[in-house]
């Protein structure tokens, strides 16, 4: 059972990080852009499809984690938060720009599922991510492990389903706006940056506070 207190916490970061541009959103919205929606949504079912991949495999890896040693999968939440903490000051001192004009091939929509799923699943940090992001809102005392982290992660694919689709449908005016918006990009990564620093203390002291 998840944890009624955390479980807020887990959707209000979540749809923070998924309403901000990345680059899974600037690969959706340049395809959208390119070929029209319905490509633009074949690519959001695509990359979910291989998002889902990740959930399915940080699920499997940080259960057995636990089965084996609790303190390992203590130590696996200590470096997840580091990781978050990391993630959001590299996000705050970077001066890149998430969104730029990007060209993308046209392609049949098969092939647009497919390379999709492919560059999804082969993003490391997608991987990294789900390791580091997931663990700090279970709670091992609160019922099989595996359940949570697979619901958790589960419930992240669907709200990005939902997040990325208004991308896609909306591409051809909120696309545009955005890579000519440098004001809203400088805010975009104090935002994110502040969401993954403010996750990994939290996850950080939490521990401390229960011991």
């Amino acid at each position: 059972m998840l944890d009624p207190l955390k479980l807020p916490i887990f959707i209000l970061a979540a749809l923070t990080l998924l309403l901000t541009p990345g680059p899974a959103v600037l690969y959706i919205v340049a395809r959208s852009m390119d070929q029209g929606r319905l490509a633009g949504m074949v690519s959001v079912l695509s990359v979910e499809v291989g998002n889902f991949a990740h959930v399915v495999a940080a699920t499997l890896g940080l259960s057995a984690l636990l089965l084996s040693s609790a303190l390992a999968f203590t130590v696996v939440k200590y470096l997840g938060a580091a990781y978050l903490i990391y993630l959001g000051l590299r996000r705050i001192f970077s001066r890149e720009t998430v969104l730029s004009t990007t060209s993308i091939e046209r392609q049949s929509l098969g092939k647009v599922f497919s390379q999709g799923v492919v560059v999804a699943i082969l993003n490391p940090k997608t991987a990294l991510f789900f390791l580091a992001f997931l663990p700090q809102f279970v709670d091992p005392a609160r019922g099989n492990l595996t359940v949570q982290l697979f619901t958790l992660g589960s419930i992240f694919v669907l709200m990005a389903i939902v997040t990325d689709s208004l991308y896609a449908l909306l591409a051809g005016t909120i696309g545009q706006s955005l890579k000519n918006a440098p004001h809203f990009l400088k805010a975009e990564r104090y935002l994110v940056g502040s969401v993954y620093i403010g996750l990994g203390l939290m996850a950080a002291f939490s521990d401390i506070g229960h011991k």
